[in-house]
């Protein structure tokens, strides 16, 4: 495996990204959030009122160990129970309460253990989905749906003292917000205007998060694969 580029998005140019900052509440807990898409990067890069920069780095994959949430050891779930973990939910009633519990019980990996992550990136409409797969509004399949709708994409986060040494800065390059914001709420309302056409569709025979907690389903269950 070679070396892999990576984007990142920020209002400002970093050389060096430094281990241990990075705000705790995010998707995956404090780390140096990247994507191998450089417009997805953009994207990130501008605020609604704001230029930014696309910092670009390289790094080698081969060297450290990473937990891909899209390799067929991890299911959906699992990406939420590190939702659940990290973002701040405000919680609306005991069968969301209950489901929180059950997933960081039993899903949960351990990333820990690992110097990075590979995984789908919660924006704030895509966060809405899982809240609403938590709160019992939509099927498992449901989720699965909306996870695949505009065109999402993945991040690399940077997790360990390790993959932060192992990144090499090459280069930035400044994006006007009045190019990609546009872009990106587009984008946006589609996802949403898809999730809300597929919701109110009544996923009868579908798993449901109180189905989840009642069977009490596990990682190995084929139920949920």
């Amino acid at each position: 495996m070679g070396n892999m580029i990576l984007y990142h998005g920020s209002p400002e140019i970093v050389q060096k990204p430094e281990y241990g900052r990075g705000k705790p509440y995010n998707d995956y807990g404090s780390g140096f959030y990247c994507t191998q898409n450089i417009d997805l990067a953009k994207e990130w890069a501008c605020g609604e009122n704001m230029d930014g920069f696309v910092n670009r780095y390289e790094i080698n994959p081969a060297v450290l160990r990473i937990l891909n949430l899209s390799s067929e050891d991890y299911t959906i779930l699992h990406w939420l129970a590190l939702l659940m973990k990290y973002r701040r939910v405000r919680i609306t009633g005991s069968i969301m309460r209950q489901g929180m519990e059950w997933l960081t019980t039993h899903f949960l990996p351990d990333i820990d253990r690992f110097d990075a992550v590979i995984g789908y990136r919660a924006d704030d409409s895509y966060f809405s989905f899982a809240r609403a797969f938590v709160n019992n509004e939509i099927s498992l399949k449901q989720l699965s749906y909306a996870m695949k709708l505009g065109e999402l994409g993945e991040q690399f986060v940077l997790k360990s003292e390790k993959a932060f040494s192992s990144i090499r800065f090459i280069s930035s390059e400044q994006v006007p917000n009045a190019m990609v914001f546009p872009r990106r709420k587009q984008r946006d309302d589609a996802a949403r205007a898809a999730f809300r056409e597929e919701r109110d569709r009544d996923d009868l025979n579908g798993l449901f998060i109180r189905d989840i907690i009642r069977e009490r389903i596990l990682p190995d269950d084929p139920r949920i694969r």
